[in-house]
């Protein structure tokens, strides 16, 4: 059974948001994705996030650019955890938009809003949010991270035997 949803507002988003879906893939986290655009297909947009939680999801990666209405309408209507991932699109205020639109949620629609065209840290995000009560995925997330530091400390290593 799929955990997270990733969707996004477009298919030129895809590239982007393919990296939080192989983040995903790495802890072996099941997803799905779709294209889900608030303003183009808003019943979709109505359906999907009213059903995620029947069908198991535990967190929607959402990713949108320019106005990004989608990450915070999905928040509006489910109680699941929902990351924005603002995408810098070719029509963008040079991403500000969409960060704003992301970011300033009103009181009581909270959406976890990762860096500019950050979906690999949406994904890692969606892993810890699972590994908070899921010991095995909780591990792989430690793991990962011990992964990260050991791969920064060899760099540190090499740097200095360069100098």
């Amino acid at each position: 059974m799929n955990q997270v949803a990733i969707i996004m507002g477009s298919k030129s988003d895809f590239d982007l948001m393919k990296e939080a879906i192989n983040v995903l893939e790495l802890f072996d986290i099941k997803t799905e994705y779709d294209i889900v655009s608030a303003h183009r297909t808003p019943n979709k947009m109505i359906e999907y996030a009213t059903n995620a939680e029947k069908k198991g999801i535990k967190v929607i990666i959402a990713g949108a650019g320019g106005a990004a209405h989608l990450p915070g309408m999905i928040a509006s209507i489910t109680s699941l955890p929902v990351i924005g991932v603002p995408i810098k699109s070719r029509n963008s205020i040079d991403g500000w938009d969409s960060i704003l639109s992301i970011l300033q949620m009103p009181g009581g629609v909270p959406v976890a809003t990762v860096a500019l065209n950050g979906s690999k840290n949406a994904g890692i995000l969606a892993a810890q949010i699972i590994g908070s009560f899921d010991p095995i995925i909780s591990d792989k997330v430690k793991a990962y991270k011990k992964d990260l530091e050991k791969s920064v400390i060899e760099s540190s290593k090499n740097l200095k035997r360069e100098s």
